[in-house]
């Protein structure tokens, strides 16, 4: 893949008793307000649970290869997390987006639209929800847009067999910039969203939308020596100044999801090159889970070993705090 890229907040005074009460009282304000302004971080990073650090999931489905919904609640818990994005599938049909209906449901045996509001609606102080569907349906736009008028967070996942410029994927695009929520997209070589070395002139006729960028296709490319695109999940080191890398560096409107098996792939696969990507795509990185165990934790977790490793090879506590919170909240509003 080749391509060109642009370069680019009871009065005192009579009365000691009262008098000594008061100015006492004024010393604990003004020790009080300068504890708060500098604790002001360690308060908005703490869970009202257990006083841990606030984490947001970005990527997380409802019926996940079957794994009920109480076990998907109770994982959530598990892993720390304080608030999740729940990722809709489309409706289930038989067409040429959906390989004939082999990608129903993200091709994972999840659920829609209706079953992640129901939840989010059920557990409001954990959950929110996104938006999704089939982009070539007649009624896509329709579909999409009742849910984002209900408050959806995001539109998607696109994890679709469409060419990511498209004509139904540009009017999906165009309903994300009227709402102003975010458009995930997953990248999979020859299955879903077709031509990334393509995406960088959406980016440029859509600048008021915000793209985030997920999957084996999209992560395999941080290394500017991937050639092979049918590799999803290479293993080399990794040069810097890929087409992901390049597209998290010149466009603002482009982020990037670190969930999922590919998601931790392209840190783990170079450690040295991941301290440097997140470091300097600190304010472009969000956390996902994208994990459909029941546990939330030990080595079978996605979710929990992504954590591990963001905090692990971040540079700076900021840094993590970022990926793991303040990115998310800041581009998702919650």
């Amino acid at each position: 893949m080749r391509t060109a890229f642009k370069n680019k907040r009871m009065t005192t005074e009579n009365n000691p008793f009262s008098r000594r009460r008061f100015l006492a009282g004024t010393g604990l304000l003004l020790a009080g307000t300068v504890l708060k302004a500098k604790g002001a971080g360690i308060l908005e990073n703490a869970s009202l649970a257990g006083g841990r650090e606030r984490i947001i999931d970005i990527h997380q489905h409802t019926d996940y290869t079957g794994r009920p919904n109480e076990q998907l609640i109770s994982h959530q818990r598990t892993m720390g997390i304080s608030t999740t994005i729940l990722l809709p599938a489309g409706s289930p049909v038989v067409s040429a987006s959906t390989h004939q209906g082999v990608s129903n449901g993200l091709q994972a045996g999840c659920t829609g639209n209706e079953v992640c509001y129901r939840i989010a609606q059920e557990y409001p102080d954990e959950f929110v929800f996104g938006s999704n569907e089939v982009p070539d349906l007649p009624g896509a736009v329709k579909e999409i847009e009742k849910y984002l008028k209900l408050g959806a967070k995001v539109i998607g996942e696109l994890k679709f067999g469409v060419d990511c410029d498209s004509p139904e994927m540009q009017r999906i695009y165009e309903l994300a910039g009227k709402y102003e929520v975010p458009v995930l997209m997953h990248w999979q070589h020859k299955m879903y969203s077709y031509h990334l070395e393509r995406f960088h002139k959406m980016l440029e006729k859509y600048p008021e939308v915000n793209f985030i960028g997920h999957a084996q296709t999209w992560w395999a490319n941080v290394d500017k020596n991937h050639e092979d695109q049918s590799v999803l999940y290479p293993e080399t080191k990794v040069a810097a100044g890929g087409i992901t890398d390049r597209l998290l560096s010149d466009y603002p409107n482009m982020y990037g999801d670190l969930s999922a098996g590919s998601g931790l792939n392209s840190l783990l696969r170079d450690e040295a090159h991941a301290r440097e990507f997140l470091e300097r795509h600190q304010d472009k990185l969000l956390y996902g889970s994208d994990c459909n165990d029941s546990a939330g934790q030990g080595e079978r977790c996605i979710g929990a070993k992504g954590i591990d490793t963001i905090r692990r090879l971040s540079s700076r506590r900021r840094v993590e705090r970022k990926i793991l919170y303040k990115n998310a909240k800041k581009l998702f509003r919650i």
